[in-house]
């Protein structure tokens, strides 16, 4: 609904502008404001820059077929051809219906003298000028971010828990797994997507936190996701799974956003010198498996290293900020 209220009115203003400035096809300024609003400030501002640079090329173009062949429709396909050909080359094929019916006011007037060019300029800048100012109200949707972020966490502290509970089982996870691993990643797309949006609904004071923060999530979900794989590969389990599980469990458990894990990374640090100073494996299903557990918890220290590198990183970035 708000959505369309701002597109109507966009519109609406556009057509009274050029009405007011008794421009000649005021109602393609609303079509070019309708085209012109994105979902983003960025996205608009780009969208904009682009057609009036494809909106230059557009009158160059046609000026040459139409003083070459006349104001006729060979004259106006010889154009369609070749501006077509030039903005699916260059990316701008969103210009080519909007330039064009800028173009085909030539060919009705029979006329591309200084009135004309004006009269087009000048709907072309009402058209995109009130586009981009109906989407400057449009603001980072920090609440829908920490929504979707909670989401993927909350997504990743169960998988940590469900980890733990397959390394007690043999890692017989099954389809569990991959129905968790695809609802995570699913997550993290719509997290990702929401962190890009209001990035570049941001002029001034951008911040790179959101995307930062989903970044770090998506790498410790590949790291979760190799962990699980290697937990299937073990077919024998000695003492240290459950030491390892229980750790696994732990860090679950403590899951959240503000957590710098530093606790924990003392804690897997312990582990992995109490594993060490255990007697040697008696059988090769043992070594196997205790050299997996071995690689997991080293996974695991990578997991959580993650965390505090971000977390410190975010902590400079604070500290370097001018103080208000």
């Amino acid at each position: 609904m708000t959505q369309s209220l701002k597109i109507a009115a966009a519109a609406f203003l556009a057509i009274a502008v050029s009405g007011e400035l008794g421009l000649k096809y005021s109602a393609t300024a609303g079509i070019i404001t309708v085209l012109s609003i994105q979902n983003t400030k960025m996205e608009t501002l780009k969208s904009a820059g682009r057609r009036w640079l494809a909106f230059l090329c557009a009158l160059a173009i046609s000026g040459a077929c139409f003083f070459l062949m006349g104001y006729n429709l060979w004259a106006f396909g010889g154009y369609l051809f070749l501006f077509a050909l030039l903005c699916l080359s260059a990316g701008w094929g969103q210009a080519i219906a909007m330039d064009s019916v800028l173009v085909s006011h030539f060919l009705i007037e029979r006329n591309m003298g200084l009135g004309m060019l004006a009269n087009e300029a000048l709907l072309l800048l009402a058209g995109t000028g009130l586009g981009i100012l109906i989407n400057l109200h449009l603001r980072k949707k920090e609440s829908e971010f920490q929504r979707l972020s909670g989401e993927v966490d909350s997504q990743m502290k169960g998988i940590l828990r469900e980890i733990s509970g397959w390394l007690l089982q043999g890692g017989q996870c099954g389809i569990a797994r991959k129905d968790s691993f695809k609802r995570l990643r699913a997550a993290i797309a719509q997290a990702k997507a929401c962190a890009v949006s209001n990035y570049d609904n941001t002029f001034f004071s951008k911040s790179g936190y959101e995307l930062d923060y989903i970044s770090m999530r998506e790498e410790q979900s590949i790291l979760l996701q190799e962990i699980c794989n290697n937990i299937v590969r073990i077919q024998y389990l000695p003492l240290q799974a459950k030491q390892v599980a229980e750790l696994l469990g732990r860090i679950g458990e403590d899951f959240h956003q503000d957590n710098t894990v530093e606790g924990l990374l003392r804690e897997q640090e312990e582990q992995l010198k109490q594993m060490k100073e255990q007697p040697l494996p008696v059988s090769r299903e043992e070594f196997e498996a205790r050299a997996i557990l071995f690689y997991i918890l080293m996974q695991t220290r990578q997991f959580l290293e993650l965390k505090r590198d971000f977390a410190l990183m975010e902590k400079n970035a604070n500290f370097l900020l001018p103080k208000a």
